[in-house]
């Protein structure tokens, strides 16, 4: 019991340090509008817009020749030549994930389609009694056949 309540103590000394910290730091921020229980109000003046306007220009990249099959290929063009001198680097990106999708689709169908030729290729060779036993039996009869041979003509 002694030791959970000096946890406690521990712990509350603990919260309380980081009350302290939070609170210092709340007083430290430009902001005049703080209240004293730490939370933030609204401003009593509507801010005003700014003299000058940011306009955040995307960049833009000219594509290669296989930049721009991609494009056609993923569905975005119809064509090549219609696609623009310049394009985003988001665009391209897009392009590039969903071919890389169809490739896995397309991946994907033909291993089942192994798959499947795989197992129809096995049942014909059931059929025709032929396994890797028998197989292997046979070449290595064979092989002793091969050298009895041999040894009898030397």
């Amino acid at each position: 019991m002694g030791s959970l309540r000096g946890l406690r103590l521990a712990a509350g000394n603990w919260l309380r340090l980081c009350e302290r910290d939070a609170s210092s730091s709340l007083r430290l921020t430009r902001h005049s509008d703080l209240k004293k229980n730490g939370f933030c109000t609204k401003p009593q003046e509507s801010p005003k817009a700014p003299s000058h306007t940011y306009t955040h220009r995307v960049p833009l990249h000219k594509p290669t020749d296989w930049e721009r099959k991609i494009l056609v290929w993923s569905g975005r063009f119809k064509k090549e030549d219609e696609i623009p001198e310049t394009v985003s680097f988001e665009m391209l990106d897009a392009a590039k994930n969903k071919l890389r999708v169809k490739i896995s689709y397309i991946m994907i169908a033909l291993t089942v389609a192994g798959c499947i030729l795989m197992v129809i290729e096995g049942k014909k060779a059931v059929k025709r009694h032929e396994s890797l036993t028998s197989l292997n039996l046979e070449k290595k009869a064979r092989l002793r056949e091969e050298a009895a041979l041999k040894a009898k003509t030397e």
